[in-house]
């Protein structure tokens, strides 16, 4: 399923004369530079012990995948820390739970099993990174240790590790993510509002409000 939107097929409207675009790696680093030895150097291809840690103590992470027409995307996920299932020094292990069943990410994984994933902690700047190849399990012994308030997933994600290291804290500080003085929840449109402009235009708004209010978070493993 391809999202992306390219000038010729679909009009654009973005006047893009004037731009001065980079178009090779020289370019680019004679903008932004080249990274310190030690940054070049600070990918691994097995999970540290401190990775480890992270991980126990990570209850989000995004699920980077591509489709096989080279369309992207980008999936939240999050179980309760402890929930992320290291097999070994160089294999984890990702339940599936209930969603909206359109499984945009596995269909890529099926096509293309590459895969990037961004592990978060609350609170922390710093981020774990982890890239590798990804294999859809159905049945599997370890499924028994993915289970969370009695839901055993149908599926899970097994992450072959390619690639780890950790993102360092000047994204997180630059948007003031954990500081809550700079937090505006209603400074964007509401969930229900959203989904009626577009997503469930026939749906009115209560029954919009009363679907996302305080029983949603009842339904997250049901």
């Amino acid at each position: 399923m391809s999202t992306g939107r390219a000038c010729g097929v679909s009009p654009c409207t973005v006047d893009r004369s004037g731009w001065d675009v980079v178009r090779d790696e020289t370019e680019l680093r004679a903008l932004v530079g080249e990274p310190l030895p030690r940054v070049a150097a600070k990918v691994r291809d097995r999970l540290h012990p401190m990775d480890r840690a992270f991980l126990a103590a990570s209850p989000f992470w995004v699920m980077a995948t591509a489709g096989a027409d080279g369309s992207l995307g980008a999936s939240p996920k999050g179980d309760p820390p402890g929930s992320v299932l290291v097999l070994d020094d160089a294999t984890l292990a990702l339940a599936e739970r209930p969603g909206n069943r359109r499984a945009d990410g596995f269909l890529d994984l099926l096509a293309s099993p590459r895969v990037g994933l961004l592990f978060v902690v609350p609170g922390r700047g710093d981020t774990l990174r982890v890239n590798g190849r990804a294999t859809l399990v159905r049945e599997a012994p370890f499924l028994d240790d993915l289970v969370v308030q009695g839901h055993r997933p149908v599926l899970a994600v097994v992450v072959d590790v390619e690639e780890v290291f950790f993102h360092c804290a000047k994204a997180f500080l630059r948007a003031g993510l954990w500081d809550p003085s700079t937090w505006d929840p209603d400074a964007a449109p509401s969930r229900p509002v959203i989904a009626g402009a577009v997503e469930r235009p026939d749906a009115s708004a209560e029954e919009l409000a009363a679907y996302y209010g305080p029983s949603y978070g009842t339904k997250l493993y049901g």
